[in-house]
């Protein structure tokens, strides 16, 4: 389709012609357009569900950052493997919108607990981290795992589809995995704790200049 509209680009039609592209390419054009509309719509709906569920859009825009990073890890794994970015890879990163975030939300949740115990942040953080490192691994390398197969392409006539499917998985899972271990808890830590010394500064009754210096 690129080497037909590179050519089609380098005629000089007459004056009331024109060319389009149709079959194939088209049908491929709509389908990319329909899955990246249901891409923005299934981040929409995450980030509601998570905004009513931990009450904080900070902690939420937290957690949407392990997207981005999933699918830099999907993109850069089909490369390595030569996949195409074809429909069945963007189906995968529509599944990885849903999946990826799992783990991230499973940490916070644990950290928010630690902390409404009282526990201060910086050792909550740690916590909760010491404490979901193994399940968050465990679920994520059985995924890998589970998926193995069909990134082989051993899977029969069907692995046209479910080969790239699954390699996108895969990249992003593992890099939203690295990156939910490592970058989640730091950004969560910086946010929560310009929070926390916001409320200080606010609650010692300070001017607002006196403020400023101690920000």
């Amino acid at each position: 389709s690129a080497a037909v509209v590179k050519a089609l680009d380098g005629l000089n039609l007459p004056e009331g012609a024109e060319t389009s592209l149709g079959g194939v390419t088209a049908d491929q054009e709509e389908a990319f357009a329909q899955l990246g509309l249901a891409m923005l719509a299934a981040i929409m709906i995450v980030f509601l569900v998570l905004v009513g569920t931990f009450g904080s859009i900070r902690q939420t825009l937290v957690l949407l950052v392990s997207i981005p990073f999933a699918a830099t890890g999907a993109i850069l794994l089909l490369l390595v493997t030569g996949m195409p970015l074809d429909i069945a890879a963007m189906v995968g990163l529509l599944m990885l919108i849903g999946i990826v975030v799992t783990n991230a939300i499973v940490l916070v949740d644990l950290i928010n607990q630690y902390r409404k115990a009282g526990m201060p942040l910086d050792e909550a953080v740690i916590e909760g981290g010491r404490r979901r490192l193994r399940p968050i691994l465990m679920t994520a390398l059985a995924t890998v795992f589970a998926l193995t197969p069909m990134a082989l392409g051993i899977t029969g006539h069907g692995g046209f589809i479910s080969q790239p499917l699954a390699i996108v998985v895969i990249g992003g899972l593992v890099s939203s995995t690295v990156l939910t271990l490592i970058l989640v808890p730091a950004l969560y830590t910086m946010v929560e704790g310009r929070k926390e010394r916001r409320q200080a500064i606010k609650a010692s009754g300070l001017t607002r200049k006196e403020r400023r210096a101690a920000r």
